[in-house]
């Protein structure tokens, strides 16, 4: 599902004339059946001038647009991804994530950072590390990005838009200086550069057919089932987590009575699941199957 789709030109187009949020709240109303926020409106329209402004000074002119794709099985959307070919006449696709933030403070966990969002201040995954997450569940889940002889190359950036940063920024912390180099960031002062990221990407225009094959192509995980039992049963976690499910707050955890009596079944210490949030019971209902499934073939 996406609220958007179309030509390079036809998004500038729209966006120019000021009518790109209003498509969207109306795509969003006729899946969703009720309202956006009038804050998630304001977003898109702010957001994705600056991601016209960009298109502009990249001459991206011949190129496919998906705006707020819901990843497979989940709630998630991407804001904005821009497809094409390359130099070399491959298919790629490059994966925007849009932030109005204008300032952010450290956050004692790796993946973290902390923010206003959402009316107040709260540790919000960096920028980089939510994008990359996106990207990788993409490739994991999207046949047109692994299944296919030559699948869509995918990569990912956060694109800050009212954010300028200096060389002490919480953003651009060590810590997070591998994720950067993965999936890049750029700030207000980021236009040019972000325009040159897209360009090397997509240089050769294109689109239509990549947008086609991308909304066409079904979902079907790369993992097989196996794998993932095998790799569950030598603790080391396979799943894809997503913003709030990487969150962890010390009064989200699971409570250790509750996992002493899954730990006498499973034989090990389940304290790995302590930093699992309770709001995603699903996901540790489902690797906690996957357990219990082999335990009578121990």
């Amino acid at each position: 599902m996406h609220l958007y789709s179309g030509m390079s030109d036809d998004f500038i187009r729209d966006t120019t004339r000021n009518h790109i949020a209003e498509r969207l709240r109306e795509a969003f109303f006729a899946y969703y059946r009720y309202q956006p926020s009038r804050g998630e409106v304001s977003a898109w329209r702010n957001s994705l001038r600056a991601m016209r402004d960009v298109l502009d000074i990249a001459s991206l002119h011949d190129h496919g647009i998906l705006l707020e794709y819901q990843l497979p099985l989940s709630s998630r959307r991407i804001d904005c991804m821009v497809c094409g070919s390359d130099g070399t006449k491959a298919d790629n696709a490059v994966i925007v994530e849009l932030k109005q933030w204008e300032r952010c403070e450290p956050a004692e966990a790796d993946k973290l950072v902390n923010s206003w969002v959402g009316g107040s201040r709260r540790d919000v995954l960096h920028p980089s590390v939510q994008v990359g997450q996106y990207r990788q569940y993409l490739e994991d889940t999207h046949v047109a990005f692994h299944e296919e002889l030559k699948p869509v190359q995918l990569s990912a950036c956060s694109y800050l838009h009212n954010y300028l940063s200096d060389s002490t920024d919480p953003l651009l912390a060590p810590k997070f200086a591998e994720v950067l180099r993965n999936n890049p960031l750029f700030d207000s002062d980021g236009a040019e550069s972000l325009a040159t990221y897209l360009r090397a990407h997509l240089a050769d225009g294109n689109g239509r057919p990549v947008l086609k094959r991308i909304e066409d192509s079904p979902f079907r995980p790369r993992r097989k089932l196996m794998d993932h039992v095998a790799t569950v049963i030598g603790s080391r976690s396979p799943w894809i987590l997503l913003d709030e499910q990487l969150v962890v707050e010390p009064k989200g955890r699971v409570p250790r009575i509750l996992l002493e009596p899954i730990e006498s079944l499973v034989g090990e210490s389940l304290d790995l699941w302590r930093e699992v949030p309770i709001r995603g019971p699903e996901l540790r209902r489902s690797v906690m199957s996957q357990r219990c499934v082999v335990l009578p073939a121990a």
